[in-house]
C-alpha cells in the first residue's frame, strides 16, 4: 500500500479543491452544512492526494483548538447535562471538542473560569451565567466569541433560551383548571435568570386572576432543597406546590408522602424540567419539559456560524411542553 506523499497539509487540499481551509476542514469531518458538491471535491481532492487529517496540523493550519469551552453553574443539575449532551454530540460531528467547567453556583467563579476556559479554546459558551447584567456585559466583550443559554444581553452575542415564562404559566394555568385556589411557588437561586422568568409567570397570573393565593417560599435547586421545604409548604395550606425544578419538586414528594400526605389528593405537586427520571416517580411528576438536548444542539450550531463566518443570529426561544402526569389531580381529591 504506497505512503501519503511527505508534507500533504490540508492547505494542498484547499488549493487542490479551489475552497476555502475550513471548508475543507468542515467537509472532512461530514458537517451537513457543507454543500454536497463542495464536499465531494473536498474528498476527492484529498484522495487524489492521499491526504490523511492530523487532528494537530489542522488546528495548527487553522489557528484553532477545534475545542471549544461551556462554563455551567452546576454540573449536578440533569438539565444542565443534558443540554451538555446534545452540545457535545453536535460538535463532535464537526470535529470539536468540549471542554467543561462548572462555577459550582459561585458568581466570582464565572467570570475567572470563562476568561481562563477562553484563553484555551475557540470560543465560549456560557449557560445560564448568574452573575449581575453589568458585568455578564463587561464579559462578553471579553471571552468572543461567545454564545448565552438562557440568558439574555445588549451585547450583540448569539442567545439560545428556553421560555420558562410562558412555561410557568402553563403550569399554574393547569392547577387552576383543577380547582387550586391556593399556590405555593418554592422560588429557585435569586441570581438565576430562569426564576425571575418563573415569578414574572406567576406576577401575571396573580394580576388576571385575584380569586387565586401564590405564595413564594425560598428554596433551592435540589432534592434536599425541597425536603427541606415540606414544613413550609404543610403549614402554607395550599393545596398545590409548584417548584422550581424536578428535583426540588421530587424532595418535596418524597417528604411529605413519608408524613402522611397523599399525592395528589391532599397535595398536588408539578417540577419543571422534565429531567429523564421525572416520569419514573410515584406518582410519576407533572412538569414542563424542557428541550434541553435541543438547546445545547442549537447553541452549537450558532457557535459554529460565530466560528465560519463571525454570524450572529436572532435570538432563538424554544417552548417547553406540559406534560401532565399522576401528581396534579382536583382539589380537595
Amino acid at each position: 500500500m504506497p505512503r501519503p506523499p511527505k508534507g500533504v497539509t490540508i492547505a494542498d487540499v484547499a488549493a487542490r479543491a479551489g475552497v476555502s481551509l475550513s471548508t475543507v476542514s468542515r467537509a472532512l469531518n461530514g458537517n451537513p452544512t457543507v454543500d454536497p458538491v463542495l464536499a465531494e471535491r473536498v474528498q476527492a481532492a484529498a484522495a487524489e492526494l492521499q491526504y490523511t487529517a492530523s487532528p494537530l496540523a489542522r488546528s495548527l493550519v487553522l489557528g484553532r483548538t477545534q475545542t471549544i469551552a461551556v462554563v455551567v453553574p452546576d454540573l449536578g443539575n440533569p438539565t444542565f447535562q443534558e443540554i451538555l449532551r446534545g452540545l457535545n454530540a453536535a460538535a463532535g460531528r464537526d470535529g470539536y471538542h468540549v471542554l467543561i467547567a462548572d462555577s459550582a453556583e459561585v458568581v466570582a467563579e464565572e467570570r475567572v473560569l470563562s476568561i481562563e476556559a477562553r484563553r484555551r479554546t475557540d470560543g465560549l459558551i456560557l449557560c445560564a451565567p448568574r452573575m449581575p447584567q453589568d458585568q455578564l456585559d463587561a464579559l462578553l466583550l471579553l471571552v468572543a466569541p461567545v454564545v448565552l443559554v438562557n440568558r439574555e444581553s445588549e451585547v450583540p452575542v448569539p442567545v439560545v433560551r428556553a421560555d420558562y415564562r410562558a412555561a410557568l404559566r402553563s403550569l399554574v394555568d393547569h392547577v387552576y383548571e383543577l380547582g387550586h385556589r391556593r399556590l405555593l411557588y418554592l422560588a429557585g437561586i435569586s441570581r438565576s435568570a430562569s426564576n425571575a422568568s418563573r415569578l414574572a409567570a406567576i406576577a401575571d397570573f396573580r394580576r388576571d386572576h385575584p380569586d387565586v393565593t401564590i405564595d413564594e417560599v425560598p428554596c433551592g435547586v435540589d432534592f434536599d432543597s425541597g425536603a427541606q421545604a415540606a414544613d413550609a409548604v404543610l403549614r402554607s395550606g395550599a393545596t398545590a406546590a409548584l417548584a422550581f425544578n424536578d428535583l426540588v419538586a421530587m424532595g418535596l414528594m418524597s417528604t411529605v408522602e413519608r408524613r402522611g400526605v397523599r399525592v395528589p389528593d391532599d397535595l398536588s405537586i408539578a417540577g419543571f424540567d422534565d429531567i429523564p427520571f421525572a416520569r419514573y416517580t410515584s406518582p410519576p411528576l407533572t412538569t414542563a419539559s424542557v428541550p434541553a438536548g435541543e438547546i445545547g444542539t442549537r447553541a452549537w450550531r450558532a457557535m459554529d456560524q460565530l466560528l465560519t463566518d463571525g454570524t450572529v443570529g436572532a435570538p432563538l426561544t424554544l417552548l417547553p411542553s406540559l406534560e401532565v402526569r399522576e401528581s396534579t389531580g382536583p382539589a380537595g381529591g
